[in-house]
């Protein structure tokens, strides 16, 4: 292996030939053997990164700022990394102490070493162009790495609403296909009056729905960036017409309509949009685990549990208990939802830890956000193709509990009165008989009349009768 030499603040080093990343990367990497989840499993983080360094290099070459050839090529190299190129050389792990300066610096030597490159030099002779002076020119870790953290997420959001309209969708289908199956609705794991097999499916599409609505509204508190802003917000070292400039170039980088905050300063130091974000994801992981329990309670048995449903069988469930099938889909999601609660821990304590004018945790912050969206797409197509999908409803058993619950009794209540429909239901309980045969025993209604009231469509929407 041939080497290079380079040197820092801290001295030289060997740096092998055939890498892109440079002194200070190598550092970070050594210094921050923490999750050994490096950069590189992030690929839309590193788009992110080389979209702003773009977007700078175009501003600083209108500011006459940067000469019109390391443009040429710090853009060019930007362009493969956007492309996909290059990112098994991000190398620094995500968690990591500075503030984001190693991931800052990943960033600008990766760029750095490939614009030579293609200025015909060789990597490492930073005479010609230089990872700080040409690649973060007007630019600070604090504003660099916080922008694209930015763009990265604006980006995540649209993937993990994508994966949540696929889930919607399969529970729609379902909720569709379920129309016509009575089955009981239940309170407190009690019996409380019919419902369709329809209805509780499309309660889901619902809840889905609005939690996707609440994540595109937190997209636009990441619109909102610090770039210009360089170490805490006084924009020192940069062009007085650089922020205004850099704004422009970013939005035309990125398609997206980003914008500039009004108060540098603050927005330098203020994480309170990824706590918002993380707070969202929490209550869509919370919601999606409650709809996983009810599938596992709906579907549990065979022959000693509620038994309405019937989930895919995707694996064998025991290495002991022959014929056991397990509900593993849903339960992995539950489990990915757990992680993402105590990641919004973290993100919490993380946003409270910052002081004065930066908040140096944003690197856990951001790995955990990452994290969270990576596993709940992930999740979300899981459970809706590998599971939703596949579902079947057992009518007859579904209409059964409902002919032989106690709760029926609720549906005559308005015709038979609520003494007498109190009186049914003692007895009910007591002898194990139906509701139905003790009505008609009872002479309380005739058979036709309560045919009628028990009708589906009858008990599972409004409908008030006159009593006797």
């Amino acid at each position: 292996m041939t080497i290079r030499m380079e040197h820092d603040l801290i001295g030289d080093r060997e740096i092998p030939s055939d890498v892109y990343y440079g002194v200070q990367s190598l550092r970070a990497k050594e210094n921050f053997a923490i999750t050994g989840i490096t950069l590189s499993q992030f690929p839309t983080f590193i788009t992110s990164l080389a979209k702003v360094k773009k977007a700078v290099a175009l501003a600083n070459y209108e500011l006459e700022l940067l000469p019109e050839n390391k443009k040429n090529v710090i853009c060019e190299a930007c362009d493969e990394i956007i492309a996909g190129k290059l990112h098994d050389q991000f190398v620094v792990d995500m968690i990591q102490g500075g503030a984001g300066t190693s991931i800052n610096m990943n960033a600008n030597e990766v760029i750095a070493n490939r614009a030579l490159e293609l200025l015909g030099h060789e990597r490492g002779e930073y005479k010609f162009l230089h990872p700080n002076n040409d690649v973060n020119l007007s630019q600070s870790t604090n504003d660099a790495y916080p922008t694209a953290f930015r763009i990265a997420l604006f980006e995540k959001i649209y993937e993990l609403t994508d994966s949540m309209k696929i889930l919607k969708s399969s529970f729609l289908n379902k909720s569709i296909e379920f129309k016509d199956v009575i089955k009981m609705g239940r309170t407190q794991l009690q019996d409380a009056v019919p419902m369709t097999l329809g209805q509780e499916f499309h309660t889901y599409v619902t809840m889905i729905n609005e939690d996707i609505q609440r994540l595109i509204e937190c997209q636009q508190l990441v619109r909102e960036m610090n770039l210009g802003a360089t170490a805490i917000g006084t924009g020192i070292n940069s062009h007085p017409d650089y922020a205004c400039l850099v704004e422009e170039k970013l939005q035309e980088v990125t398609g997206r309509p980003f914008v500039t905050a009004k108060d540098l300063v603050e927005a330098t130091q203020d994480t309170g949009a990824y706590v918002q974000i993380s707070g969202v994801l929490k209550r869509v992981a919370t919601k999606i685990s409650k709809i996983c329990n009810d599938l596992r309670l709906l579907s549990s048995g065979p022959r000693t549990g509620f038994n309405e449903i019937n989930l895919p069988a995707m694996q064998p469930g025991s290495s002991i208990m022959p014929g056991k099938v397990n509900p593993v889909i849903p339960e992995v999601v539950n489990q990915v939802a757990f992680q993402v609660i105590g990641g919004d821990v973290t993100i919490t304590m993380a946003s409270e830890g910052g002081q004065l004018q930066l908040n140096v945790f944003e690197p856990v912050i951001a790995y955990n956000l990452f994290n969270s969206m990576n596993m709940m797409k992930n999740a979300f197509e899981t459970l809706a193709t590998k599971c939703v999908d596949g579902i079947t409803a057992n009518k007859e058993h579904c209409q059964e509990l409902v002919l032989n619950s106690i709760g029926l009794v609720t549906a005559l209540n308005p015709t038979i009165g609520y003494e007498n429909s109190t009186s049914v239901a003692k007895e009910a309980l007591d002898s194990g008989r139906s509701v139905y045969d003790i009505v008609l025993e009872r002479e309380l209604l005739t058979k036709e009349e309560l045919d009628e009231l028990i009708r589906p469509e009858n008990m599972i929407q409004p409908r008030m009768v006159c009593k006797k």
